[in-house]
């Protein structure tokens, strides 16, 4: 397993800097597993590929506006903290530029009561940061934060962006990015597929930086994910396995699904089933793997060497992933976490 193995040139006006006018109106590339066959559609058509008893699983993490502009004090150079996670009284988070944030370092937000300080500085290189000032910090983030866009969007936030970078089924804050293949639900589609006899279930996995983090080894094997908090609930559980004993097919909306699921199955009384349990996963999958619970995945495209690359090449096969992006390009599909997607059954 080579690093280059994950390669492909793709033209920077092919990266979608805006998501299609209607979330359903994305284009979809349906793969089929099992005859190598690549089918043109659009997103909402999806319904037609799912049939009655299988069962959806989808995250429901919402991202936080949690990308804060400040000043640091003394030079009043412009500071931008992307809040990552709580760690007691302290939030660790990416600062930029960080080379001249060391500790002891305040930074303030123009129109709040609030200053940031840094305590100490993670072996790589975030920073652990303490909050001080009469606003509630959460409070600020809704009134001053920003959505942190992916870094292939060379354009600024807009306001459209704080409902358009967000799944229609969003319900609790702590992503620093999308669950990007949810974002072409709408809840008329969701109403559909649920009509249709397609069991819809939550899990919750909060996206970190971690999803944007390049590999930067010859052989990927030894590159080290960085750790995502998920919950599954009972009643999440009980749908999925339900689903598995009646024969119908667990189709995962995201890698970030994928890997929760991988990441919380156990095997009982000779089969795989999902456990309701709540942690942390660092799960990389890569080829090859054998899928415990996934039978379904869909996805949107994704970067060159990326991590999430070689997780579909596991699920649908390397040599037909590559193809399926050549052929991407060549049909003009629109790549990332603001373009088209794919649905491998």
């Amino acid at each position: 397993m080579n690093l280059s193995d994950y390669d492909y040139d793709l033209p920077d006006d092919r990266i979608a800097q805006y998501p299609a006018e209607q979330r359903d109106a994305s284009r979809l590339m349906v793969l089929d597993r099992e005859d190598h066959e690549i089918r043109h559609q659009t997103f909402r058509e999806l319904p037609g590929l799912l049939s009655p008893g299988d069962c959806l699983v989808v995250n429901e993490t919402q991202v936080s506006p949690a990308r804060l502009v400040g000043n640091r004090l003394g030079s009043g150079g412009s500071v931008e903290l992307l809040l990552i996670r709580e760690e007691g009284e302290l939030w660790e988070v990416l600062a930029r530029p960080g080379r001249r944030l060391k500790v002891g370092a305040e930074v303030e937000f123009p129109g709040e009561d609030l200053l940031a300080k840094v305590e100490g500085v993670t072996p790589s290189g975030r920073r652990m940061v303490s909050f001080h000032g009469e606003a509630h910090l959460l409070e600020a983030v809704e009134r001053i934060g920003r959505i942190p866009l992916p870094p292939y969007i060379k354009r600024e936030g807009e306001p459209d962006d704080r409902t358009r970078y967000q799944t229609v089924y969003a319900r609790t804050p702590g992503a620093v990015a999308a669950p990007t293949a949810g974002l072409h639900f709408t809840e008329d589609l969701l109403e559909a597929i649920r009509s249709k006899g397609v069991m819809v279930a939550p899990i919750l996995l909060h996206v970190g930086p971690g999803t944007f983090k390049p590999v930067a080894v010859d052989d990927p094997r030894e590159h080290e994910m960085d750790s995502e908090y998920y919950e599954i609930s009972e009643d999440t559980a009980d749908k999925v396995n339900m689903c598995r004993r009646n024969g119908g097919r667990v189709v995962a909306v995201g890698t970030t699904v994928t890997r929760t699921l991988e990441s919380a199955a156990s095997h009982r009384d000779g089969t795989w089933v999902l456990n309701a349990e709540k942690g942390w996963t660092s799960l990389f999958i890569y080829p090859p793997h054998t899928f415990k619970l996934t039978q379904g995945l869909i996805t949107n495209f994704h970067l060159p060497r990326s991590t999430l690359l070689m997780l579909v090449s596991a699920f649908a096969g390397h040599e037909f992933i590559m193809r399926s992006y050549e052929t991407a390009k060549e049909k003009d599909y629109r790549f990332y976490s603001y373009g088209d997607a794919m649905a491998i059954m």
